[in-house]
């Protein structure tokens, strides 16, 4: 799916909400109904203006809505089924390769960050590595749940632009 062309801006501005939301509904982990809604938005004339106006859908969702965002993304070095996405995200860190002492590590603090937060550990993984992302889940597990929760949606920010810019043309 991945290694295509990277589809234009004008072919995806006259995409019906059927095939909007089957390119872009995975955009956001487990959330197509951001890309059904932005389908309403269109035409787009860059990727940014996409990406913004999905980014401001989300800002505009209720609390549940956006906390249901939250719950949608898997913890970091699972070994259960994820995404293509999140798959391909955590291999080019090295997170499906870790040794069982690692491999433990990573469970047990992403248990102790969803019981203190309510929803997993969410970090934009590309170009980082795993003992950078192990720092990062043992900082902020120290963070109080609003400023947590305005880092999550920070970091579902850069994941999601990263997509973006994998699958449409500028």
């Amino acid at each position: 799916m991945m290694n295509r062309r990277k589809i234009p801006m004008l072919v995806v501005s006259k995409l019906s909400r059927e095939q909007f939301v089957a390119v872009l509904g995975g955009i956001f982990e487990h959330a197509p109904w951001i890309a059904d809604k932005a389908w309403e938005s269109r035409p787009f004339r860059t990727r940014v203006l996409l990406h913004d106006k999905m980014l401001d859908i989300v800002r505009r969702a209720t609390a549940e809505a956006q906390l249901g965002l939250l719950r949608g993304h898997p913890d970091l070095a699972t070994r259960l089924k994820v995404t293509e996405y999140s798959s391909r995200e955590q291999q080019s860190a090295g997170l499906d390769q870790l040794t069982e002492a690692e491999y433990e590590s990573f469970m047990s603090f992403n248990k102790a960050y969803t019981d203190k937060f309510g929803f997993p550990f969410i970090m934009a993984v590309k170009g980082r590595g795993k003992e950078e992302i192990m720092a990062a889940m043992q900082a902020r597990i120290e963070n109080e749940v609003s400023t947590e929760m305005e880092t999550a949606f920070a970091e579902i920010r850069k994941i999601t632009g990263f997509r973006l810019e994998e699958l449409l043309e500028a």
